[in-house]
């Protein structure tokens, strides 16, 4: 069975020796200021200066653009957040008392067959009511029935109502024809998506591929979106919105791929290492 890397991804050194303890790679993101134990993305050709917009994926970039994905097709590379972290269990227990034990250190049988994991599915027409009124008004008004039927509470509308009315629409019309199509009918048809831009490769050539397509998208969406900082948390990061659902898209398309739980753990609120 092959080996596992796993990169943490973090927006503050204090969390440093916490993700070493895990065993796991420490990546600092952002303008914060990192000891040089830390991973960072401003380095080489990087794009490091839209990190506010694009989240984890100028990482993903930074690996792309400077063939440091070379490994991938040696060993299993993961990502993770410093919050967010994937379970040694299909089983997702929540009781394991020791954190560290709980979450995946070696590579589960079950991957075996498969080239990418997932997050499993969070589904958007499990959208809770009071947020339907408090992000959803636009829609709302347009289509009352929306949210009272689970068929049509779409991942189009999640996006609409909490990260720009119609953005969505106006991005895929950027996207090349071969996909154009495909992800328009992947968030108008389906109510689910695998959320938080972090997966796990065992393929370097299925990395660059989605780097490729990704990264020429998400620059032809600058000229719609541009970078500014005043807009509301919800859309300012708008290009790592975006890449969430094209990820999710683009994966299920072109590899074989499992789904795999994750657990919500913040290492913030952890007084010690693990």
């Amino acid at each position: 069975m092959s080996s596992l890397k796993m990169y943490c991804i973090s927006l503050s050194n204090s969390h440093l020796n916490k993700i070493k303890s895990l065993n796991y790679v420490p990546v600092g993101l952002g303008n914060g200021k990192f000891d040089k134990d830390w991973l960072r993305d401003n380095t080489l050709d990087n794009i490091s200066k839209k990190n506010s917009w694009y989240g984890e994926n100028t990482f993903y970039y930074w690996l792309w653009k400077n063939n440091l994905n070379k490994h991938f097709d040696k060993e299993w590379i993961g990502f993770c957040h410093y919050r967010r972290f994937w379970t040694q269990n299909i089983s997702n227990n929540s009781e394991e008392k020791e954190f560290k034990k709980s979450i995946v250190q070696e590579v589960p049988k079950e991957w075996k067959n498969y080239e990418v994991v997932l997050r499993e599915k969070f589904f958007v027409n499990s959208t809770k009511l009071s947020k339907v009124l408090k992000h959803g008004k636009r829609q709302l008004l347009k289509n009352p029935f929306v949210f009272f039927s689970k068929k049509k509470m779409s991942v189009k509308v999640h996006y609409d109502m909490y990260h720009g009315y119609g953005e969505l629409d106006k991005a895929i019309e950027l996207l090349d024809d071969q996909d154009r199509e495909g992800f328009r009918n992947f968030v108008n048809s389906e109510v689910s998506f695998n959320a938080n831009n972090i997966f796990i490769c065992r393929s370097s050539k299925l990395y660059s591929d989605y780097c490729e397509v990704l990264f020429k998208w998400l620059k032809n969406c600058e000229q719609l979106f541009g970078f500014d900082i005043n807009r509301e948390y919800s859309r300012i990061r708008v290009y790592a919105f975006l890449a969430e659902r094209f990820l999710s898209y683009w994966f299920k398309k072109n590899s074989n791929y499992i789904e795999w739980p994750l657990k919500f753990h913040d290492i913030t609120n952890d007084n010690n290492n693990f």
